[in-house]
């Protein structure tokens, strides 16, 4: 019986070490949400396959044989790479705590196009700015919030006054005319983490 066939183009949120000829990666599709996708590694010296990296976009033939809970990447053409986030510490650090947290939480349906807009959005915005920090508020934020958790109306206004503001400007105003301390940033962060860890579902480790 011939197994299931998807075509799909998807963000590669997590790539696991290579064991017993495998390597494993969790990507996200639009349409379908997580996937795990297994690629078996090619001993040929002269193999064309494009070897995926974290954050890429790419588009994907895959097939299952067991009823779609894990994936055989038959091929890949990628559409775009972010290397330029692998050239910051932290920015590498940060999207990849931002795809960890996406890869651990099951996307509701409705909201898988969103989340892979933001995904995008995300990545180019981690490529182009000197502050990661930032954009991982940011990202955190709208994750929550298209998961359909009224993080404005429990986690800001919960916050002191002063505090608001400085969140406000944080989450609203353009990258480029950000001025806010890198302390700032990490205690809004910090806030909006435990939030997440003790009033919603999303798990964060």
């Amino acid at each position: 019986m011939p197994g299931l066939q998807l075509h799909t183009n998807a963000f590669v949120l997590l790539k696991k070490l290579p064991a017993d000829r495998f390597q494993q990666f969790t990507v996200i599709s639009a349409v379908h949400g997580p996937l795990l996708c297994l690629r078996r590694i090619s001993t040929k010296p002269t193999s064309t396959a494009i070897a995926l990296d974290l954050f890429d976009e790419a588009d994907l033939f895959l097939e299952s044989s067991n009823q779609g809970r894990t994936w055989f990447l038959k091929e890949a053409r990628l559409l775009v790479r972010h290397s330029a986030i692998g050239r910051s510490y932290d920015a590498l650090r940060l999207a990849s705590a931002f795809t960890a947290v996406i890869a651990r939480n099951p996307v509701h349906e409705e909201s898988r196009a969103d989340v892979y807009a933001l995904l995008r959005q995300t990545f180019t915005a981690f490529s182009a700015t000197g502050q990661p920090d930032i954009v991982y508020l940011k990202a955190l934020y709208c994750f929550a919030r298209d998961q359909g958790y009224p993080v404005k109306q429990e986690w800001w206004q919960g916050l002191p006054a002063g505090d608001r503001a400085a969140a406000a400007e944080l989450l609203n105003q353009p990258l480029a005319g950000q001025t806010a301390a890198a302390p700032v940033v990490a205690d809004l962060t910090g806030r909006l983490e435990d939030y997440l860890r003790t009033r919603t579902e999303i798990l964060m480790e």
